[in-house]
């Protein structure tokens, strides 16, 4: 784990006025749970506020950016550039993913690794930053690190379907099999086994089994090797 917070501030190009909320985004429950701090000093509040700070500015930015782009696809459109697969890229990108702070439990397990908590992160800094400065301070960080990636967005889209269509006109078959589930009930964590032909050739975890499907078929195709 990287403790270095003025390292992050200067990756991100944002320093904190209150430093507290950054310390706050970057905090697991496992974490605090351990240290005897309060349960409200996690990340959790935060990122419920991050979430509808995202989903506004990306929102706006999506329909200023695509006029007369119709409703249902700039509803696709949001929801991919904003779901945990695309959210955790872009944060390890300036690798937020380093400065989490996990319980030892959480770190054995591969908390680090998990997308959606990587994602969660992400969404709680866009909090932090929204409550210490502004939505506009928000709006910039959001651009620079999520909307930037847009274009790798919309080549890969529904990577589940692109993958299909790849692997049936190789004559092949693609499956996929849950193989694992972590987490409360309200907040479970699920993996899936991408297969091709019998054969594992990723594996992708999401909050629900679609999304680590996506997951695990978006790998495949970055990937290109096994298809």
């Amino acid at each position: 784990m990287n403790t270095n917070i003025a390292e992050l501030e200067e990756r991100i190009g944002y320093s904190f006025k209150n430093s507290d909320y950054l310390y706050v985004a970057l905090t697991h429950s496992s974490f605090s749970n351990e240290m005897k701090i309060k349960k409200c000093d996690n990340y959790e509040r935060q990122e419920f506020l991050g979430d509808a700070v995202l989903e506004l500015v990306s929102s706006d930015h999506l329909y200023r950016e695509h006029p007369g782009m119709p409703e249902g696809d700039l509803t696709k459109l949001r929801a991919s550039m904003v779901c945990e697969p695309a959210l955790a890229n872009a944060a390890r990108c300036f690798g937020l993913d380093d400065f989490i702070r996990l319980g030892r439990g959480e770190e054995a397990t591969g908390g680090r690794a998990k997308e959606s908590i990587i994602s969660d992160v992400l969404e709680a800094v866009i909090g932090g930053i929204y409550l210490d400065s502004g939505i506009e301070a928000a709006r910039r960080f959001i651009l620079k690190f999520v909307m930037c990636h847009e274009d790798e967005i919309v080549s890969f889209g529904d990577a589940k379907s692109k993958l299909q269509q790849l692997v049936q006109a190789k004559g092949k078959t693609v499956t996929y099999e849950v193989t694992g589930e972590s987490g409360p009930d309200h907040a479970k964590v699920f993996t899936v086994d991408c297969l091709i032909d019998g054969k594992k050739v990723s594996s992708g975890q999401g909050r629900t089994k679609k999304s680590a499907q996506q997951d695990a078929a978006g790998k495949v195709l970055r990937s290109g090797s096994c298809i």
